[in-house]
C-alpha cells in the first residue's frame, strides 16, 4: 500500500480577510512532491481558509491513489485536533468542510499530525502566493509557482545509511561548519484564530517528547533471548546504568528544520513466554513458544500506555509467535493493522535453543567462548552470528526507515534485534550488546533522521509495567 504525507496551510490577511490555502502531497518513502495546489478563495477566515487547504491535499492524495494511507501533517492545532476526533467543530463554517475531509478517504486511512510552522513552508509558501494572486485579481499558477524551489527538500537524499552513526556525525559537522543562517524567514501570515493556543501546544510537545525520553537503567545480561540466571554472567559483562539524554538534547545535531520530522521506531520486546522464567536461549530456531499468561498482562499494559501517548502510526512484528501475539494485542487497542517483517526476529541460537547459559556453559565450553569473543562466531550447531544479526537488521532498519519517514512505528521484536537497533545508532562495539539489559515488554525509541543521523531516545523503559 503507498503512503503519502500531505502538508497543507491557509491564512487570511485580516481574519475575516483575502484568504487562500497551498496543499502538497509527498511520497512517504521518498518525501518526492507528487501534486501541489494553492486557491485564492476571497474573502475567509484563517481557519476555513487552513481546512480548505486540508481538503485540496486530500483531494489531491485521492487522485493519485485512493487506497493509499495519508499522512496529514498541520501546523493548525485546531483542524488536527477536530479531525482526529478529540475537539468538537461547533463553527458552522467549518463542519461541512470538516465533513467532506472525512468522505475521501476511510478513516481508518488517515493520521493526523500537528508540526510547528517552520516545518510547514513548503504549504504556506503556496497559499502565500495565492494569496498575492488573488490581491492582483489573479489566480494561482503551478507554472510560475516558486514553493518548491523556495523550499529545502522535506527528506533530502541521505549520503549514508540512516542510522549510521560515524557518517552521521561527520555530516553534522560539516552542516555545523556552514552554518545556519541561510534559513529563510517564514513570508507573513496572519495568526490563525488558534494562535492564542500556540504556546501551550509547544509547551505541551515538550512534555509529550520529555515523557518519552524517561531514564532508564539496568544492570548488565548476556545476549540471549531469556537473560542468564544470576551469576551466570558472561565474563565480558559489567553493571552500569543507562539513561535517556536530556529532552532539550535528545534530538540530537539533527534537529536543523530542513531534515523533516524523522522516522521513530519504537522498540518493544515481547512479553514473558514461559521460558522467561527459566532464563533460557529461546531464539528462531527453537520450539516458537507463545506468550504465558504473564506476558499476556505485561503486553495489554504497554497497550494502555502506548494509547495514552497516542504517537504509534503503525506496528510492525517479528514472525515469531511471541512478538506476534504481544503486537495484536497493542495493535488491537490502538485500532491498527499488523505488518510482519521476516527481519525483526531473533538470532538463532542452534543447538543453545532451550538451554540455560550454564547448561551451554558446561556442555559446549568452547563453543560458547567462542561467540562470547568474536561477533563472526555461531552458536553451536550453525546458529547465527552476531555478525549475520546485525546484516540482517541493519537492512530491516534501512527498509522500514525509508517506508515510514516522518512517522513513528511501533517494532515488536526480540533482545538481541532490539540491542542490535541501538548499538549500530550509537556506532557502539559488539560487545556493547552484553553490556545493555531489556527487560520482557519493555520500550526502547531511536530516531532516524534525513541525514542519515540517529538518536537513541529512550532504553528499557518498563515503567509501564508498575502497578
Amino acid at each position: 500500500m503507498r503512503e503519502f504525507i500531505v502538508e497543507a496551510d491557509g491564512g487570511s490577511r485580516g481574519n475575516p480577510g483575502p484568504a487562500g490555502y497551498g496543499a502538497v502531497v509527498r511520497d512517504a518513502a521518498t518525501g518526492e512532491t507528487l501534486a501541489e495546489a494553492a486557491e485564492y478563495l476571497g474573502v475567509a477566515t484563517n481557519n476555513v481558509a487552513e481546512y480548505s487547504g486540508l481538503l485540496a491535499g486530500l483531494r489531491a492524495a485521492r487522485a493519485l491513489d485512493p487506497a493509499a494511507r495519508v499522512h496529514v501533517r498541520m501546523d493548525s492545532k485546531l483542524v488536527v485536533e477536530q479531525m482526529s476526533g478529540r475537539w468538537k467543530i461547533k463553527h458552522p463554517a467549518m463542519k461541512p468542510l470538516a465533513t467532506e475531509a472525512r468522505s475521501l478517504f476511510p478513516p481508518d486511512q488517515v493520521t493526523y499530525e500537528w508540526i510547528p510552522r517552520e516545518q510547514n513552508k513548503h504549504a504556506d509558501r503556496l497559499a502565500n502566493e495565492a494569496m498575492d494572486a488573488g490581491a492582483k485579481g489573479e489566480q494561482w499558477s503551478a507554472s510560475t509557482s516558486r514553493a518548491a524551489l523556495d523550499t529545502p527538500a522535506a527528506v533530502p537524499e541521505p549520503s549514508g545509511p540512516p542510522g549510521d552513526a560515524a557518517a552521521g556525525a561527520a555530516r553534522a559537522r560539516a552542516a555545523l561548519a556552514e552554518g545556519r543562517s541561510a534559513a529563510a524567514a517564514r513570508p507573513a501570515v496572519a495568526p490563525a484564530e488558534d494562535d492564542v493556543e500556540a504556546e501551550a501546544v509547544r509547551e505541551a510537545e515538550a512534555v509529550r517528547e520529555a515523557e518519552a525520553v524517561r531514564e532508564a537503567g539496568g544492570t548488565a545480561a548476556p545476549v540471549p533471548e531469556e537473560a542468564a540466571p544470576a551469576g551466570e554472567q558472561p565474563p565480558s559483562s559489567a553493571g552500569g546504568e543507562a539513561s535517556a539524554a536530556p529532552t532539550e538534547q535528545h534530538r540530537g545535531w539533527s534537529a536543523a528544520p530542513d531534515l523533516g520530522a524523522p522516522a521513530t521506531l519504537v522498540l518493544l520486546r515481547h512479553g514473558e513466554t514461559p521460558l522467561t522464567p527459566q532464563k533460557r536461549f529461546s531464539g528462531s530456531g527453537g520450539t516458537d513458544p507463545s506468550l504465558s499468561a504473564a506476558g499476556r498482562e505485561q503486553a495489554y499494559r504497554v497497550a494502555e500506555a502506548l494509547a495514552r501517548r497516542g504517537t504509534i502510526q503503525a506496528v510492525v512484528s517479528s514472525p515469531l509467535a511471541r512478538t506476534r501475539e504481544t503486537a495484536e494485542i497493542v495493535a488491537a487497542r490502538l485500532g491498527l493493522d499488523v505488518a510482519v517483517e521476516e527481519g525483526l526476529r531473533e538470532t538463532d541460537f542452534g543447538a543453545w535453543e532451550g538451554l540455560t547459559f550454564g547448561e551451554v556453559r558446561e556442555r559446549h565450553p568452547d563453543d560458547l567462548n567462542a561467540w562470547l569473543a568474536d561477533p563472526e562466531a555461531r552458536p553451536t550447531g550453525g546458529g547465527e552470528s552476531f555478525a549475520e544479526t546485525a546484516a540482517r537488521i541493519a537492512a530491516t532498519r534501512d527498509k522500514l526507515v525509508a517506508a515510514h519517514a516522518g512517522r513513528t512505528v511501533l517494532l515488536v521484536s526480540h533482545v538481541t534485534p532490539i540491542k542490535t537497533f541501538v548499538r549500530l545508532a550509537l556506532g557502539a562495539p559488539p560487545e556493547s550488546l552484553f553490556r545493555m539489559e531489556l527487560s520482557a515488554a519493555s520500550l526502547s525509541a531511536v530516531a532516524y533522521y534525513a541525514d542519515g543521523n540517529a538518536s537513541v531516545r529512550l532504553f528499557n523503559d518498563t515503567s509501564h509495567l508498575r502497578p
